[in-house]
C-alpha cells in the first residue's frame, strides 16, 4: 500500500482516526472527508489541477460510509461511477444486507459491515488494490474501452483505429471527464511542444476523433469555441 492514496469518507471521528492510523501504518496517503459535501469537494479538486501534474490523478481507492449526515454514500458512489472506475469499498451497518446488495449492484468493489477488525479492513483494501492493478492496462468509459498497453480504443469489439495522437487526446479527456481542457494545455501535453496561436492541428485531430466516436452514442466531445474541449458521458 506504500504510496497509494486512499479517500476515506466517514462521519464518526473515532472510526476515522482508527482507519487513518492503520492505513498510515501501511504507508498509505490519506484524504479524509466527514460528509458528502466535503468528499465531493475533495474529488472535484483533482479535476481542478492541470493535466499531467503529480497530483492531478484521482485517489487509488475510496472507502465510503453509507450513512452520512448530509445524505447517502450511495449518491457519492453513483457520481464516482458515472466518471471513473475508482476502486470503492463501502462500509455498512452490521446485518444491512440490502445495503450490501445495493452497493454491489451500483458498482462497489467490496464491502465491510461495522464494527470490523482493523487488520481485516487493511487487508481488504490491499486485496482491492491488487485486483484493480491486474486490470489497470485498460479503462472503460461508457461504451468505450481503452487499452493502455496497445493504445487502442474499442466500441464493443470494434477497434476504432485511432492514431497515436487521437488516442492520447481521448485518454486525456477521459482522465478529466466533464472538465473543460484548454486547447493550449492539450496541445502542449500531446504534441510535447509549446502551444502556439495556430490551433489547426489540434482542431483537425479532434474532428477526426469525433468522427470515429460517432457510433458511441453515449460519448460526446463538447467543443467550447476558443476555450477547449470536454468529454461528456450521457
Amino acid at each position: 500500500m506504500t504510496g497509494k492514496t486512499i479517500l476515506l469518507v466517514e462521519d464518526n471521528p473515532k472510526v476515522m482516526r482508527n482507519n487513518i492510523t492503520v492505513l498510515k501504518s501501511r504507508s498509505a496517503k490519506i484524504i479524509s472527508a466527514s460528509n458528502l459535501a466535503e468528499a465531493r469537494d475533495k474529488l472535484t479538486s483533482f479535476f481542478d489541477k492541470s493535466p499531467g501534474t503529480a497530483d492531478s490523478a484521482w485517489p487509488d481507492a475510496a472507502v465510503i460510509d453509507i450513512m452520512l449526515p448530509d445524505g447517502s454514500g450511495f449518491d457519492l458512489l453513483k457520481e464516482i461511477r458515472s466518471v471513473s472506475s475508482l476502486p470503492v469499498l463501502i462500509l455498512t451497518a452490521k446485518g444491512a444486507s440490502q445495503d450490501i446488495v445495493t452497493g454491489l449492484s451500483m458498482g462497489a468493489d467490496d464491502y465491510l459491515a461495522k464494527p470490523y477488525d482493523l487488520n481485516v479492513f487493511s487487508a481488504r483494501i490491499e486485496a482491492l488494490l491488487r485486483r484493480t492493478q491486474v486490470f489497470n492496462d485498460s479503462i472503460t468509459i461508457g461504451s468505450l474501452r481503452l487499452n493502455l498497453i496497445s493504445n487502442q480504443a474499442f466500441h464493443g469489439t470494434k477497434d476504432l483505429l485511432l492514431t497515436q495522437k487521437e488516442f492520447a487526446l481521448l485518454f486525456m479527456l477521459t482522465q478529466n471527464m466533464g472538465k473543460k481542457l484548454p486547447m493550449n494545455v492539450m496541445y502542449e501535453k500531446v504534441w510535447g511542444l509549446p502551444s502556439k496561436e495556430d490551433s489547426s492541428a489540434l482542431r483537425v485531430q479532434i474532428s477526426n476523433l469525433k468522427k470515429k466516436l460517432v457510433e458511441a452514442e453515449d460519448i460526446h466531445i463538447e467543443s467550447r469555441r476558443g476555450e477547449g474541449y470536454s468529454l461528456i458521458i450521457q
